[in-house]
């Protein structure tokens, strides 16, 4: 992890190793003829012409749009949302302008198409990498798995507790780890997970005990009964109760842990509005020790019904 080179983009800028490249043309001219992937941010673009200028240190660099991002199509919202915001690059050549300054020709796409080749496509389901979120859909959260590369992560495969959508899980632009599902070799289509990352029931419940009335959150109310999580990974059915509704807040108490039947029994005894920041994720597996899972099982080894991923 690392020495992976290859990181969302936001993670060189602060380094200095990247200032130290940027910061001179004697730098810039050793990172062109290095083949260094760096990072800047994106000072304004052009409205006519979709280029991105990257402030080099009083060396003007840019990037046309053509060399924006390594995609089939290139919208224009991807170019101009990238304002004010790191992005990886290339050097491919310095060039003088008409007033003789020095101005740096940059390309984003052949730094992702090296972390394309030398990284992405080496990997295998399973692997552990770092991730970035970048923007949220109903259906799933966006991550950038590498030089702005994009990445889906669909909401089932974010924890175990059901959740609205990504935004209840993940601050935007958080760093965060995932496990690589699947890939689609063919179209370099990269597929992660977070919640085999998160805890089984078992991790997740011995942080619990019978009689202890503890806070989580109301995901559904159903005429059975009310789904609380209590954990990203884990969640107990309270019995019914008037005028509580998904999303609030609750303090529940703890009837009974039942591993055989991956069942924790709640009653709740108080529903509050939450307060809109989320916790971080704490992972159960640690990243910087293990970098690849071949089998993930979420379900005890004492309940009939299995919930497990395969890599």
């Amino acid at each position: 992890m690392s020495s992976n080179k290859y990181l969302p983009e936001g993670s060189l800028i602060g380094t200095s190793e990247n200032r130290e490249y940027i910061s001179t043309l004697h730098g810039l001219e050793r990172a062109r003829a290095e083949g260094k992937i760096l990072e800047g941010v994106v000072a304004f673009c052009d409205s006519d012409t979709y280029t991105m200028h990257i402030d080099l240190y009083g060396v003007d660099g840019i990037i046309e749009r053509e060399e924006a991002l390594l995609a089939p199509e290139i919208k224009d919202i991807a170019i101009i949302t990238r304002v004010g915001k790191a992005v990886a690059f290339k050097v491919l050549q310095i060039i003088n302008d008409d007033l003789s300054h020095p101005v740096a020709i940059l390309s984003r796409k052949e730094a992702q198409r090296e972390c394309v080749e030398q990284y992405l496509m080496d990997l295998i389901p399973g692997d552990i990498i770092p991730a970035k979120t970048t923007h949220f859909e109903p259906f799933g959260a966006f991550v950038d798995i590498g030089c702005g590369i994009p990445s889906l992560m669909s909401v089932d495969s974010i924890s175990i507790s059901r959740i609205p959508g990504p935004q209840e899980r993940f601050f935007l632009r958080e760093d965060i780890s995932v496990v690589v599902k699947s890939i689609d070799y063919d179209n370099a289509r990269i597929f992660v997970s977070t919640r085999e990352l998160l805890g089984t029931w078992e991790e997740n419940a011995s942080r619990f005990a019978v009689g202890q009335t503890v806070s989580g959150i109301i995901r559904s109310v159903e005429d059975y009964g009310v789904f609380v999580e209590l954990s990203p990974n884990l969640a107990g059915l309270a019995e019914l109760r008037d005028g509580v509704e998904a999303g609030q807040g609750c303090a529940v108490y703890i009837k009974s842990i039942m591993p055989d039947k991956m069942k924790i029994k709640l009653v709740i005894i108080d529903t509050y509005e939450r307060e809109e920041r989320k916790k971080p994720l704490e992972y159960f597996i640690n990243p910087e020790q293990t970098s690849h899972i071949d089998y993930w099982k979420y379900s005890p080894d004492s309940c009939r019904r299995i919930i497990e991923t395969v890599f």
